[in-house]
């Protein structure tokens, strides 16, 4: 007589073995997606690295341009003061020059002054 549960020992073992395959294709490995053509890990990370490589150059070159631009007005400046300063001097030295000439030229006119009063 039959079981009607279909509680045999083949049944049973049938079941069981379909028990571990089962539980055997979960261990499996899946099969992979291949991934789309097109850059790798490795070559994203490098354009990255080349990106930010470059921002860091152009900051660089800012910065040093700013900076050599800092030193050209402080030089002009400078400049511009010691221009300032020799052109305070040459005034003096034309106002005294001119001093004297005027002194000069009374100094004359009085000794003429004199010759004609005699």
């Amino acid at each position: 007589m039959k079981d009607p549960k279909g509680s045999g020992l083949t049944d049973r073992l049938a079941s069981a073995a379909d028990a571990k395959a089962a539980m055997l294709a979960k261990f499996r490995p899946k099969a992979a997606v291949a991934a789309a053509p097109g850059e790798s890990r490795a070559q994203l990370r490098e354009a990255e690295l080349t990106a930010v490589r470059q921002g860091r150059a152009e900051a660089k070159a800012a910065a040093r341009l700013a900076s050599a631009e800092i030193a050209a007005a402080e030089q002009a400046a400078v400049l511009a003061q010691a221009e300032e300063a020799l052109a305070a001097t040459r005034g003096a030295r034309k106002e005294r020059k001119q001093l004297t000439k005027t002194e000069a030229q009374a100094k004359r006119d009085a000794r003429y002054a004199a010759r004609k009063a005699r």
